[in-house]
Parts: structure tokens; C-alpha cells; sequence
């Protein structure tokens, strides 16, 4: 089987012999992966516990700082001639560089937009960051995205993330229009505009409920009220199925995203969602999302018309073609093989 190396920025929490991450595509896509290829995979060590999902990965190389994250590559370097770096930071690209000069095949495949991210840790810095990054990285590198945006006018093959399978499309709880009872299901990050979301919410008089599920055990117990919630959950799939059927309305407040996957899993479960008009563009052609200004008149407004139009809403979100993670895992595949290069 083709050896085939992983580096990802994110971090991983060793407890015994068992390795757990925070981020589901950390744990999906080297899985996936490894019944394709032989992975090796190299990841930060996180200092906090972190055990939303459990990695069944064997090799799998952890590092406590950047110099131990580039000798581990290092070392390891004889046995791949190929490398996936998942998204770029300073570690990955620093990991990129020292690839090119081993003369490795390296594949970097970008979630998300970049610019847009660091943009909301330094407004101006940020951006200057990252162009230099995505500069050098694209040199030599095969460059996969989730959306063309991503690339810059760079050449490029586009895949489309997922996590659903049969189960997310069966079964599925009826819509309550009685409560307005919103949800939504990620980190609790600047770049996420939860804080921003919680703050046009308390400004809303209107009967509801909003539940944050998040993976992270520790945050701001000042963030929660009466109509507030916040929650910590081990990520499984039932039991985040059981969230979005539990709710009727799904929010991504997002000041930036590509390709999120928690959009498609509310859609699958027959949830419409609404978003900011800051990430339009991830409403493309489906149907089931609806697209409001960040203050609380257009919210209401927005939950409204959605609580009293649904059945016209399911209709219409029952002929969606969404992506399948075997789809995903299939075509990204066939680029690392280089059968469609």
C-alpha cells in the first residue's frame, strides 16, 4: 500500500495510548485515509484535555513545539515521498519549505480561507501574514481547496468536505414551529462571531431558546442566561443528529468560512440555517439557507419568516444534493494517486 505522510496544525491530546482531538476532520480524514493509504500522521500536543473524539490512527507522531514538530518530520521523512499538509499555519508552512527541499510531492489542502481568518487576529498584519505563506506554499505544492475563492486565481482541484453517510438522511424528527429554538455547533472563537451572535440575541425580546454545543470544556460562564446554553459533548454521530433534531433553526454566525460542514448536516436533517451576510457565498445553490444583516431586526425577522413558511422551506430543502463523505474521501484520494492531475 502507498506510504502517504498527514501534517495538520491541530492538536491532539495523548491519554494513554489512545489519542483524542477536538476537530472531527482530524479524526475523519486521516481514518478515511488509512483504508487507502499507509498514513503517518504528524500533529501539535495539546496541553488540555481534549477528548470530543477518539483517533484510530497507530501511527500517529505528536510534538510539543515547532522543533520538535520539524525533527519528527525529519526523521520520519525516508519512509513518505508523499505529504498532505491540512491547512497552512506558521507550523505547516514552516513543515511545507523543509518538504520542498527533501523533494517530497507535497498536497495542500486549504478548508478554508486564510485571509479571512488571520484578517480576525490582526486586521492588517494578518492578511500580509498569510499572503506570504500561501505564496511561498503554492510554489510547489498541489493545491486542493474546498471552494475556488481559496486558490486566488492559483491552479488548483476542488473537493467537497463532508461527514454525512446514510444515517444522517433517515429517521428524521419532525419540525416543531410551536418554540423558536435555535442552535449552534462549533467553537467558541472570535472568527466564529459567537460573541457577536450573543450579543444580538440578548437584544431580542421575542420568546427562545439557544443552545451552544461545543467541545471544548472550558469557557466563559458569563456568556449563558436564562435563554443562553451552553454545552459541552463528546462528538458522535447520533448524538450530534440528536442536537440539530432537538432544535429547529441551525446559525452559523461566522465571520469567515469556506466549506462548513455543519451547514450540510442541518440541512440533511431538514433544519434551515441562517448566516451573516458576511459568508453569503456559502449559500450557493442550496436550498434551506437563508442570509440576514448582523443585528437583531433582521434575525427576528429571519426566524420568523422561516417558522412560518417551513413547509414550503422542506419542500424545497428535500432536493438538495448534498456531498457524502465517501465522495469526499474518494476524490481526494484520486488526487493523491494522481488520476485526476
Amino acid at each position: 500500500m502507498e506510504r502517504l505522510g498527514i501534517i495538520s496544525n491541530e492538536k491532539v491530546h495523548l491519554e494513554g495510548e489512545s489519542f483524542f482531538c477536538d476537530n472531527i476532520d482530524m479524526k475523519s480524514l486521516p481514518e478515511g485515509l488509512s483504508k487507502r493509504f499507509e498514513v503517518q500522521v504528524f500533529a501539535r500536543k495539546s496541553k488540555v484535555q481534549r477528548n470530543s473524539h477518539k483517533i484510530n490512527i497507530k501511527n500517529m507522531t505528536i510534538s510539543k513545539n515547532i522543533f520538535s514538530y520539524i525533527l519528527k518530520i525529519i526523521k520520519n521523512n525516508k519512509y513518505q515521498k508523499k505529504y498532505l499538509i491540512i491547512s497552512l499555519s506558521p507550523y505547516t508552512f514552516i513543515a511545507c519549505l523543509l518538504l520542498f527541499i527533501l523533494r517530497k510531492k507535497v498536497y495542500l489542502y486549504l478548508r478554508s480561507d486564510g485571509y479571512e481568518e488571520y484578517k480576525c487576529y490582526s486586521k492588517y498584519l494578518g492578511p500580509v501574514i498569510y499572503h506570504l505563506m500561501f505564496t511561498m506554499a503554492s510554489i510547489q505544492s498541489k493545491l486542493i481547496a474546498c471552494r475556488k475563492h481559496i486558490l486566488k486565481n492559483k491552479n488548483g482541484l476542488l473537493v467537497n468536505p463532508s461527514q454525512l453517510n446514510d444515517k444522517w438522511f433517515t429517521e428524521r424528527k419532525p419540525f416543531d414551529p410551536s418554540k423558536i429554538k435555535l442552535l449552534y455547533i462549533g467553537r467558541i472563537k472570535i472568527e466564529k462571531g459567537v460573541f457577536s451572535l450573543i450579543k444580538i440575541l440578548k437584544k431580542i425580546d421575542d420568546e427562545f431558546s439557544f443552545s451552544i454545543i461545543n467541545s471544548e470544556k472550558f469557557y466563559d460562564k458569563k456568556l449563558e442566561n436564562d435563554k443562553i446554553k451552553i454545552f459541552h459533548f463528546k462528538n458522535e454521530n447520533d448524538s450530534i443528529i440528536k442536537f440539530y433534531d432537538d432544535h429547529n433553526i441551525f446559525i452559523l454566525p461566522s465571520f469567515t468560512e469556506a466549506h462548513p460542514q455543519v451547514l450540510d448536516e442541518a440541512l440533511s436533517r431538514l433544519r434551515p440555517v441562517i448566516v451573516f451576510s458576511e459568508i453569503s457565498h456559502v449559500k450557493r445553490d442550496r436550498e434551506g439557507v437563508f442570509v440576514c444583516k448582523r443585528d437583531h431586526k433582521s434575525l427576528i425577522d429571519t426566524i420568523k419568516y422561516i417558522i412560518n413558511n417551513y413547509k414550503d422551506i422542506e419542500k424545497k430543502m428535500n432536493n438538495n444534493k448534498l456531498p457524502t463523505k465517501n465522495i469526499f474521501l474518494k476524490d481526494l484520494t484520486q488526487i493523491i494517486k494522481n488520476e485526476k492531475n
